[in-house]
């Protein structure tokens, strides 16, 4: 499969850095009245800063409602943002308007999370993924359908099926047939915005091996947005933990899951369960925080994440932590991160939601249990070795 060059590449001391967003900031009006004045707004995402290198992968984390997709959808410009700034190789994307966006279209692209509504059922799969090419005008060699073809059999779909509607595909196929329409043109980005939580985990971990198969092929860089710790510890080479429009951790995925440094991050990471049979004796501690996520309508002030902090003191409640790199390429916003000096030593004044923020669970594994069980069994056998133990205690 052949694609007509595109731009010509930026110089080699630009390279490294593709995507460079800086106080990103997006705001969702609330209007209320006959003359719908503005009364309050969501602040969907509220001043985040990353960049993403060439041919990395980025993965970004959070609850439900943290501001991923928003943010998503931002970068690739399918919102307009309300402030900050966004550079594609370094020429500024933030306010273009829909015809000089279009050439960058073939360089920036999205894959939806829902694979049943993100596909037109009146379109054929061969419509669908052709419509890149239609849209851009580019002819390859060969012509679309062959082109087409090509692609769906690149991403595990029989060539045969160019012909056919979505209804005739299951959820993991009509995800894969998304895939093929975004990288119908060879882009430098993608934007995947939780592309495996609306299929069964049987066929999640064929799409994200599908994923990593074609940015070795293709040289792709991604962004992935999910909630799935698991599938993001795969995927990702750096990761973003997002907590009501914020970023609050940024680090290498290894530095990350070994010693993170945010308490949302840690909380978020003793939920993950590990399904390792042969941890005798392992008791793993599961962080549950009290309380729901603050509105993004009215966020706390200081940091955001101090009405659920077990760690939070007056500080927290009123001044907002800078988001700086305590290691290397360790970036965190907090005034008293776990694994780190603490950034605010002179403040050790508790706030009081602090003391009941969290309630911590001993998880038995099933490997406790049948040592108990079998202590049980031989429970007789054992009392003369605690009599001698104790014998040689007094």
């Amino acid at each position: 499969m052949t694609i007509p060059a595109q731009a010509k590449p930026a110089p080699a001391s630009e390279r490294d850095v593709l995507l460079k967003v800086d106080g990103l900031v997006k705001h969702f009006p609330i209007k209320k009245g006959l003359l719908q004045r503005q009364v309050a707004a969501v602040q969907a995402v509220d001043g985040i800063s990353f960049d993403v290198r060439s041919g990395e992968t980025l993965g970004v984390v959070g609850e439900s409602g943290c501001g991923k997709s928003t943010m998503g959808r931002l970068i690739t410009r399918l919102l307009e943002p309300t402030g900050g700034r966004v550079e594609f190789e370094g020429t500024d994307i933030t306010h273009l308007g829909t015809a000089k966006m279009r050439p960058l279209r073939r360089d920036v692209q999205m894959i939806f999370q829902d694979p049943y509504s993100s596909l037109n059922p009146r379109h054929t799969i061969g419509t669908i993924v052709g419509a890149p090419f239609k849209l851009q005008g580019v002819n390859p060699e060969g012509g679309i359908k062959k082109t087409v073809q090509g692609m769906l059999e690149r991403v595990g779909l029989s060539p045969e099926h160019y012909n056919r509607y979505p209804h005739e595909f299951s959820g993991g196929q009509r995800q894969r047939i998304g895939i093929a329409r975004a990288l119908a043109l060879q882009p430098k980005l993608v934007v995947a915005d939780e592309p495996v939580s609306a299929l069964d985990v049987s066929i999640q971990a064929q799409v994200v091996n599908l994923l990593d198969d074609l940015q070795d092929e293709l040289g792709l860089t991604y962004v992935i947005i999910a909630h799935d710790l698991s599938v993001i510890r795969h995927v990702s080479d750096r990761i973003a933990v997002m907590y009501l429009g914020k970023i609050v951790e940024l680090a290498d995925r290894k530095d990350l899951y070994t010693k993170p440094m945010h308490p949302y991050t840690k909380a978020l990471l003793s939920a993950v369960p590990v399904p390792d049979p042969k941890r005798r004796g392992v008791k793993s501690e599961r962080i549950l925080l009290r309380g729901d996520v603050p509105s993004p309508i009215d966020p706390p002030k200081g940091c955001r994440f101090h009405t659920r902090c077990w760690k939070a003191t007056e500080i927290c409640a009123v001044k907002e932590p800078p988001f700086v790199a305590l290691e290397t390429a360790h970036q965190v916003a907090c005034h008293h991160p776990e694994n780190a000096p603490d950034q605010a030593p002179e403040d050790t004044k508790l706030l009081s939601v602090a003391r009941e923020a969290i309630d911590v669970v001993s998880v038995t594994t099933a490997a406790d249990v049948a040592d108990a069980e079998s202590a049980d069994e031989g429970a007789p056998a054992k009392e003369p070795e605690a009599e001698t133990t104790d014998a040689t205690k007094d």
